[in-house]
């Protein structure tokens, strides 16, 4: 198959994509135009991607005109098309996820075990995207809602080539940021007690990353009842919608387990979910992660939660290095270590990406994959 592919290499590919014109409106099927890879840089063919609440976050939330026009989309996998100069550790072929959290390897970041950041994370190339003569903006270095995109090496996984792609996408961001948040950041200690507040897929992965951990009780939070019997699959022993009760969340956990959980993972994006699971640890030891991505406000807390002994941390990606890392993800899921297809409530075409967002919109998915070109 790919053999014929290349014929396209060195060449603009024309393409479909959709397109997000302007904040708050529905996405546009398009023919775009995907040139060439330039030097370190990687034409993929998209086969699978999803939607997360990020691109929502993208469309919705973020009124800044400059931010489009832009091809959303940053959960995905493919095959590598072809290469740009100076690219010798991928070939056309392989098949790869592409990372919105690029690692170069080379800065004192990458080079420290400490953490996942590198000064060159955010450092996104310029757009291969051209749509009716116009510029069209790459969001996150990745842009996925397309069947080609171009995308630096630094930010390029390549992954086992058995892989299937239209379930390991996942992995491309919400499986890794909930599961590490809980076994890299926080660092959930066996037999230890945990509460999860949201469970979306990044949360459904940090109660999922709790059990791996070999916590003892895990507690899941959601305002959305549905929610409860799903957070079992992936191992929680408790369910508590807040919304049952009238006093507060924190105190409604901290009554449940003798004074608060060791561990909490705040996987909304909401300010107030941040310090409510804060206080829902245990003072001396308790340990809080903000996973769920936000930039809109400020987050406050009372400095005695803090001088009292808690830790209040903050995780991306759930500390994984994305090149280093992603793959040993996807082999864990081939090993069947990791759950990725329980993730998966809708599959749909890159034709049907407003559904698929409605659906998010109003909580009724965890993961739609969308299948955008065949494997």
């Amino acid at each position: 198959m790919f053999a014929a592919k290349m014929a396209t290499a060195g060449k603009v590919i024309k393409c479909k994509a959709a397109v997000a014109w302007e904040p708050n409106k529905p996405l546009v099927i398009e023919e775009v135009e995907v040139a060439p890879p330039q030097a370190n840089e990687i034409r993929i063919k998209i086969v699978a991607t999803a939607v997360c609440h990020t691109d929502l976050h993208q469309l919705l939330e973020n009124t800044h005109e400059d931010c489009f026009p832009t091809v959303l989309g940053h959960e995905a996998a493919g095959i590598v098309e072809s290469v740009g100069p100076g690219v010798t550790e991928y070939k056309p072929g392989d098949k790869v996820i592409p990372l919105f959290l690029a690692q170069c390897r080379e800065c004192r970041f990458c080079k420290s075990p400490r953490t996942n950041q590198c000064d060159k994370a955010w450092l996104f190339p310029e757009s291969r995207f051209t749509c009716r003569g116009k510029k069209v903006l790459q969001f996150s270095g990745t842009s996925t809602f397309s069947e080609y995109t171009v995308v630096n090496q630094m930010a390029v996984a390549k992954i086992d080539p058995a892989a299937p792609l239209d379930k390991v996408c996942l992995i491309g961001c919400g499986i890794c940021t909930g599961y590490g948040a809980a076994v890299n950041t926080a660092k959930v200690e066996s037999g230890s007690t945990c509460a999860v507040f949201g469970l979306g897929a990044v949360g459904l992965a940090a109660v999922m990353g709790c059990q791996a951990a070999g916590a003892k009780r895990i507690i899941a939070v959601d305002i959305n009842p549905e929610k409860a019997e799903k957070a079992k699959v992936f191992g929680a022993t408790d369910f508590v919608n807040p919304k049952d009760h009238s006093k507060p969340i924190s105190q409604v956990l901290s009554e449940m387990t003798d004074g608060g959980v060791d561990f909490s993972l705040e996987c909304v994006g909401s300010v107030a979910v941040m310090r409510s699971a804060l206080e829902s640890c245990v003072k001396g030891w308790g340990v809080s992660v903000i996973v769920g991505w936000t930039d809109l406000e400020d987050f406050s807390a009372r400095p005695l939660q803090l001088i009292a002994g808690r830790t209040w941390k903050g995780s991306v990606f759930g500390g994984f290095k994305g090149r280093d890392d992603v793959p040993g993800m996807v082999k864990a899921y081939m090993d069947k270590k990791l759950k990725v297809d329980e993730f998966i409530t809708h599959n749909m075409t890159l034709d049907q990406v407003n559904d698929a967002i409605e659906l998010m919109k109003h909580g009724k998915c965890i993961r739609t994959v969308l299948n955008v070109s065949p494997q």
